[in-house]
């Protein structure tokens, strides 16, 4: 049994906050982490722990045209180019009973808009019929490309041992 890390990000800052999730999760389970992109649509049993999550776009996950508005504000190729976690959770199919879920996003740390990418991941896994384990989590960002803030790659590693910590399953 192991943990399944999906992630969307624009610049790279969403990448790096869920490697240093699964970094945490590896402290107790095995933990893979997948771009959206080649995530599969299919969750089997052997996935004990699904966390999603992507960035913040005009208060909620990312759209067509937030992904579009945020390619042609990069400065180079973006980390996801094609469909982002709305269009994969539409697609998500799970067998496992026992599959728990947690979501989070990064967003601005200033100024400080409403809304968020990770509640309404949260929600739409909730829908899914898969318990979360965790309320949503927010990691910032200094800027639209970032980069992160300081001490949040930290503060998601241990947010992904506290995820680990809920599960009874021997470190392997």
């Amino acid at each position: 049994m192991h943990a399944l890390v999906v992630y969307e990000s624009m610049y790279g800052n969403t990448k790096q906050i869920a490697e240093a999730v699964a970094e945490g999760l590896a402290a107790r389970m095995p933990a893979e982490v997948v771009e959206v992109g080649s995530a599969p649509t299919a969750v089997g049993e052997e996935v004990r722990l699904l966390v999603v999550g992507g960035p913040t776009h005009a208060f909620s996950m990312s759209r067509a045209s937030t992904r579009k508005s945020a390619a042609e504000q990069a400065e180079g190729p973006l980390v996801s180019s094609g469909d982002g976690v709305r269009e994969w959770l539409a697609t998500l199919r799970t067998s496992s009973a026992g599959l728990g879920s947690a979501a989070f996003d990064t967003r601005i740390v200033k100024p400080r808009m409403p809304g968020s990418a990770a509640r309404a991941v949260a929600k739409r896994l909730r829908r899914l019929g898969i318990r979360a384990v965790a309320p949503a989590q927010s990691f910032y960002v200094t800027g639209t490309q970032g980069p992160l803030a300081e001490g949040e790659l930290e503060r998601a590693r241990q947010w992904g041992e506290s995820l680990a910590a809920s599960f009874p399953v021997p470190a392997t």
